[in-house]
Order: structure tokens, then C-alpha cells, then sequence
């Protein structure tokens, strides 16, 4: 039950931990005011993934309403052409 359903699986690749930065983040400025106490966060290398890349780029609101509008509007102009090469307008005159 469960188990390891074959070779390859379940094998997690995970990135080395040396790889993650704090510094250049925000959180170079918690371990600022640590190392003021004498103290310091061993885990904010571990944190330091939420900073870089895409997770890094803060999330606009402009961005969220526009999510997907190329790939919607470019679906409704092709069921438009659609709709008008087989089902053309009728014309009917009054």
C-alpha cells in the first residue's frame, strides 16, 4: 500500500542548501537587527527562496484582473471567425 511504485519515484531532487542567499533580501535586515541582540535566524536561508525569482516580484493588481485576457480574447476572436464562416447573419428585409 502506498509504497514506491517503481524505480524513479518518490525521489525528491531538492537544491542544495547553499545555493539560498539571505543576503539582498529582506531578510538581511532581520538578521541586522539579531546580530544587534546577539542572536541570529539559522533557518532564513530557508526563507531566502520567497525572494528570488518570480516569488520575488510583488503581485500588482493590475496584473490579477489582466491574467489571461491575451489567451481569452484571442479564443473569442477565433469562436467569433468560427461562428461567422459557418453560421452567417441572415439578412432580412423589412
Amino acid at each position: 500500500m502506498g509504497g514506491d511504485h517503481g524505480p524513479g519515484h518518490g525521489k525528491l531532487s531538492m537544491p542544495d542548501y547553499r545555493a539560498w542567499k539571505w543576503e539582498g533580501t529582506p531578510l538581511e535586515l532581520t538578521q541586522q537587527r539579531l546580530s544587534r541582540r546577539g542572536l541570529r535566524d539559522p533557518w532564513a536561508r530557508n526563507e531566502a527562496w520567497r525572494y528570488t525569482g518570480s516569488f520575488g516580484n510583488p503581485v500588482v493588481f493590475r496584473d490579477v484582473l489582466l491574467r489571461g485576457f491575451k489567451a481569452g480574447f484571442a479564443a473569442f476572436a477565433v469562436a467569433l471567425a468560427v461562428e461567422y464562416a459557418f453560421f452567417p447573419p441572415k439578412k432580412s428585409e423589412h
